[in-house]
């Protein structure tokens, strides 16, 4: 009776918890749709076509497009024929950002890509896998009348894609080639107020350079940054969530610590999934705010790359540790099969992201994307990743299938039990089967809100009220993480509560002292738990 009672408690007691979870959850969705902006800004730029007839010109003084020291300007390409001015002799310059306005350390980082307008000729046709050559360049200054200081400067080349709508004779000439955007450049950090960028298409006919590309009229650039509101929401949140799984982590050790046996593997897997959540949660992107770390993206994805990876490796060895007949537990060189392709995939991503993001520390300019090799290696990588995290789905998909097959088989010998131990290994069952079907809805709410912002407008409006989707999605998905990794620390911590000296010798034919807790893999302080002994016995049987 008395072990029923505690089963009806602990049932009790998951539903309050789920309740106030799912309240956490719905916060944070709100936060991000209805108090932060939209997470990035695009800003589209015109170039300005600047004559600059000095030699040697890129280490020279910089280009501005306007302000009290503009350049001499260029209306078209007409005038720069019938002033005898030659195409060496023309920079494309844009400011950033645009008059009257400056940037801010909260945009985070700036993403910019390029569009070329190319006008169809006759005689200056855009030849099939053309190559464009940028001679770029990226200065900075934080007052509008101090000396731009170079960030970076680079040769770049750049495949143009483009279509043609009509037929290519002289009736067309004028028209207007449908091209792809180019990416052009990522910088980590926006530490300063002002931008310069100057763009030199340079000729030379011996070498074939910038020939065949079509006649050019104007380059366009957009750039993203994010937005500075929703930086600041991201860090409150970050800063709030850090102490929260700090505490939770520090208390779910400190219970099994006070064992009087050593950690298993799936309480040693939960804690590290609290310590790689944690390093997602330090918000050392305030030092960002005052500080020029251009790195912050890379960084970004390395710790992202390491949630990820040790939560697909705990999903795997939870469902290893359920199976209730099976003789390799408690041991990581157990799951090298399934956590192989979770390490392979995790390091081919990683080499991939140093390829593009960690050349970019040192030029701003670069993309894998822009030659034959690159992309071919940057496939590649991606490529293998994929069929490790599709080897992946396919263990654990077997896996799940396996453990609910043994569970179905378990619960023929639950009858058999006395009343109290029978509604205790139902109460483990049941939480097993919550905290599964818990997994699935998180991922499940992930895949949904991707989708869901990848092709809605970016904003619902309902009345006066304007919800951000996509803000919405960063925000709650982010927390949801959060709230599973508090939840699986607080329900699988070992417990100290015991059925009691009355119940040693009766309903449930175990011995004082043993433990009631969420987790199969271990109930006894000093040992398995009962339904693992019983299914091995029976597996051996």
């Amino acid at each position: 009776m008395a072990g029923a009672i505690i089963e009806n408690m602990s049932t009790r007691k998951l539903c309050i918890v789920g309740g106030i979870l799912l309240v956490f959850q719905v916060i944070a969705f709100l936060v991000g749709g209805l108090i932060a902006p939209s997470p990035t800004t695009a800003v589209p730029y015109m170039s300005v076509k600047c004559i600059d007839v000095r030699k040697n010109h890129h280490k020279t003084k910089w280009l501005m497009p306007w302000g009290p020291n503009h350049c001499k300007k260029l209306k078209d390409f007409d005038e720069a024929v019938s002033r005898q001015i030659e195409a060496n002799d023309i920079v494309f310059a844009v400011h950033i950002p645009l008059p009257r306005k400056e940037m801010s350390p909260w945009f985070q980082f700036m993403l910019f890509i390029m569009q070329l307008d190319i006008a169809f000729k006759m005689d200056n046709d855009l030849k099939e896998n053309a190559e464009i050559t940028l001679d770029v360049s990226l200065a900075y200054r934080d007052d509008m009348f101090n000396d731009w200081e170079e960030i970076a400067h680079a040769i770049e080349i750049r495949k143009l894609k483009c279509t043609f709508g009509s037929p290519k004779t002289v009736e067309s000439e004028g028209r207007h080639y449908d091209c792809d955007f180019l990416p052009f450049m990522e910088i980590g950090s926006v530490a300063h107020k002002y931008y310069l960028i100057n763009i030199r298409l340079p000729v030379n006919d011996r070498k074939g350079i910038n020939v065949g590309i079509g006649e050019i009229k104007d380059i366009r650039l957009v750039g993203i940054h994010q937005n500075g509101g929703f930086t600041k929401v991201w860090f409150a949140m970050k800063t709030f969530l850090t102490p929260s799984i700090l505490i939770i982590m520090v208390w779910y050790w400190r219970r099994i610590t006070l064992m009087t046996r050593a950690p298993v593997l799936l309480e040693k897997v939960i804690f590290a999934l609290g310590i790689s959540m944690t390093f997602i949660n330090i918000p050392v992107e305030w030092f960002s705010i005052g500080f020029d770390w251009t790195w912050m993206l890379l960084f970004g994805d390395i710790r992202q790359g390491i949630f990820y990876a040790m939560l697909l490796s705990f999903w795997i060895i939870f469902c290893g540790e359920h199976m209730m007949d099976q003789n390799e537990r408690n041991r990581l060189s157990g799951y090298w099969k399934q956590v192989g392709p979770i390490a392979v995939g995790s390091f081919c991503l990683f080499i991939f992201d140093m390829c593009e993001r960690g050349v970019q520390l040192k030029n701003p300019f670069y993309s894998i994307w822009t030659t034959e090799v690159g992309t071919e290696l940057a496939m590649a990588f991606i490529i293998v990743a994929g069929i490790c995290l599709c080897l992946y789905f396919l263990f654990l998909c077997f896996m799940v299938f396996q453990v609910f097959r043994n569970i179905s088989g378990k619960q023929s010998s639950l009858p058999a039990m006395s009343k109290a131990r029978r509604l205790h290994y139902e109460g483990l069952i049941f939480r097993f089967k919550f905290l599964m079907l818990i997994t699935l809805a998180c991922a499940a709410m992930t895949v949904i809100f991707f989708i869901v912002s990848q092709v809605t407008e970016g904003h619902w409006k309902w009345g006066d009220i304007t919800i951000q989707v996509n803000s919405a999605f960063f925000t709650g998905i982010y927390g949801m993480w959060n709230l599973y990794v508090f939840a699986l620390m607080f329900l699988y911590a070992p417990s100290h509560k015991n059925y009691g000296e009355d119940q040693s010798n009766g309903d449930l034919g175990v011995n004082s002292g043993e433990e009631l807790q969420l987790t199969t893999t271990i109930t006894h302080v000093d040992g398995p738990t009962e339904v693992y002994k019983l299914a091995r016995k029976e597996a051996q049987e």
